[in-house]
């Protein structure tokens, strides 16, 4: 059973070839993967376009997650992941990742029409 379920753009080069390296990790299929450029996806719990702006996560308990604390969900777990989850959520760590995913998000249009070519 899931215990998590990831809301991507599989519509972004650049997101789906990080989504699927986790989704190979997914052996135990402990993710529900969602893809929100898929119109047939209505099950939202945010607006299309707020769940395509950034990465979320949504735990079980409907509690949602989004930017670098959401991947630290997902690399909790994933097998071969889960080291990284731990230097992760260590005091400030998280801070520190948020910023440099605010920066990512500033490049990515650039680098998706990168990986378009």
């Amino acid at each position: 059973m899931p215990q998590l379920r990831v809301f991507y753009d599989g519509a972004c080069p650049l997101c789906q070839k990080e989504i699927s390296v986790y989704q190979r990790a997914d052996r135990a299929q402990a993710i529900e993967w969602c893809d929100v450029s898929d119109p047939r996806n209505t099950a939202l719990p945010l607006p299309r376009e707020a769940l395509l702006a950034r990465f979320h996560v949504q735990q079980m308990n409907g509690q949602l997650i989004s930017g670098a604390r959401g991947f630290i969900q997902v690399w909790r777990q994933l097998p071969g992941w889960r080291w990284l989850a731990l230097p992760a959520s260590m005091p400030g760590v998280p801070t520190l990742m948020e910023w440099a995913y605010l920066g990512f998000l500033r490049v990515r249009p650039a680098m998706q029409r990168l990986f378009r070519r």
